[in-house]
């Protein structure tokens, strides 16, 4: 392991995070908040810190596997911790637990709060907290690759252990130009969104911070009530289609943005991620509409917002859901499990690993049939390699053992069985509201400070996806 290598990157990540500052504020300055003091303070340890790191540890040779991994972790527990200064600084929270946990929820994309009353925050706190979803949505280490000299090699180690999914697309030969592209269309997708939520009669805060909380698939809110405080049909269908857009793999959106809308159709977990929406929105809406609202529209509408909500690890939300009947809600916490697509903002176990364990599982059947026959997994023209099914089904397993420990960990800690697993589920998917004491008109604020640090763990490993946050507790990882 290279320390100093790791310790510069590291350097160059709060440089740049302590400078991302000045946009909240500006909004502070703007409404003369008390909250002026507390950016300017966090900014300048933030960046004097990164400019130290920059100083004192110089890179001298390029970023291999284990930098690689180091940097992507120890790049979000980082962020999260200097992320972790304005809200403390500003007197949101009293203690650092709560600071953090919040910080790393946004930068996690998970949306989870422990802030009871939302509205009742300085703007620039709220800017801010809704800024740090839409930095951690396409990956705080991706922009980082994006903008730093070239690396090497290192810069496909680093854009390897974050960007979420089996194997990342790569658009470009090099690796520094496919990231500058990927944030492009992430830039280009959330200025479109700003504006259609603009026209639609929402203040120009509002739809910045919605349209954080939608393109990061975040789901912080500055409202209380989340997006059901709008209650406007027009802003639900225009977030509807944004998350949708933010949930499926932005290598699409880059050949659609170029004129190849077949792309859409061609792509098998696109296909997939559709087809489960759809049968998701249709089984719930059908059961509310039989069970709680006498309109198909108002069953219809409530439904198809909250599947989406979910399936994209957004988290936004129009009606309390927690009060729906049980198949509905099973349906919901199914979709917290599944997740986005490969190479999205979303979270969770990903479509595309969905699609390939079913396919393996239909594979052994075959093989009980035809105990000869030489039956490969293929995706579309493409033939997946056995090294990739192994990682994906580990993965699967890793990622279920994990749950099921948290679950256990948090009913310890006094949860009832469904606020203790749906937390987990929520965190671990990054999705953000849960059920029971996490439900949706809920916070995480009731949540004891030992629960509260394995959720943030939770969070963490759910938004890097496992191996890269365990891979540091292997002793042999850290020997030169």
């Amino acid at each position: 392991m290279k320390y100093n290598i790791v310790l510069n990157t590291l350097g160059s990540i709060l440089l740049f995070l302590g400078i991302s500052m000045i946009f909240p504020l500006l909004y502070a300055l703007y409404y003369h908040e008390k909250a002026i003091s507390a950016f300017i303070i966090s900014m300048i340890i933030t960046v004097t810190v990164g400019i130290l790191l920059k100083k004192l540890f110089s890179p001298l040779q390029p970023i291999r596997i284990k930098e690689g991994f180091a940097i992507a972790c120890l790049g979000w527990i980082v962020a999260a911790a200097f992320g972790a200064l304005p809200f403390m600084f500003a007197g949101t929270f009293t203690n650092f637990i709560d600071a953090y946990f919040e910080s790393m929820s946004g930068f996690t994309t998970t949306g989870a709060t422990v802030i009871a009353a939302i509205e009742g925050n300085p703007y620039s706190i709220l800017f801010w907290r809704d800024f740090i979803q839409w930095l951690g949505g396409m990956g705080i280490i991706v922009l980082v690759v994006a903008i730093l000299p070239p690396l090497g090699i290192g810069g496909m180690q680093l854009f390897k252990s974050e960007v979420p999914g089996p194997e990342p697309d790569r658009l470009k030969p090099k690796i520094k130009d496919t990231a500058k592209l990927l944030w492009r269309v992430y830039i280009v997708i959330s200025a479109l969104e700003v504006g259609c939520l603009y026209l639609s009669g929402m203040s120009l805060f509002d739809a910045l911070t919605n349209m954080f909380g939608t393109m990061a698939t975040g789901g912080f809110n500055p409202r209380n009530l989340s997006i059901a405080a709008y209650g406007n049909p027009f802003i639900e269908i225009i977030i509807t289609f944004f998350m949708l857009i933010a949930g499926a793999n932005f290598s699409l959106h880059y050949k659609v943005l170029h004129g190849d809308i077949k792309s859409l159709f061609k792509d098998k977990e696109f296909i997939f991620y559709c087809g489960i929406i759809l049968f998701s929105i249709f089984a719930i809406s059908t059961e509310l509409r039989l069970y709680v609202y006498k309109s198909v529209f108002t069953a219809l509408r409530y439904a198809t917002f909250q599947v989406v909500s979910i399936i994209t690890t957004t988290g936004f939300v129009t009606a309390d859901f927690d009060t729906w009947p049980a198949f509905s809600k099973t349906i919901l916490l199914v979709l917290m499990f599944i997740g986005g697509c490969a190479g999205s903002t979303g979270g969770a176990i990903k479509n595309i690993r969905i699609m390939l364990l079913l396919k393996q599982a239909a594979r052994e059947f075959k093989k009980l049939i035809h105990p000869q026959a030489i039956t490969p997994i293929r995706l579309g023209n493409k033939t997946i390699s056995e090294e990739v099914m192994r990682n994906i089904t580990s993965f699967f397993f890793l990622y279920i053992f994990i749950f099921v420990i948290c679950s256990f960990i948090m009913s310890a800690l006094g949860l009832d069985m469904v606020s203790a697993s749906a937390s987990v589920a929520a965190t671990l998917g990054n999705v953000g509201p849960g059920l029971g004491i996490v439900g949706p008109t809920k916070t995480y604020a009731l949540i004891p400070p030992l629960g509260k640090i394995v959720l943030t763990i939770c969070m963490l490993l759910g938004r890097l996806e496992i191996y890269t946050v365990l891979v540091l507790i292997v002793p042999e990882f850290w020997k030169k």
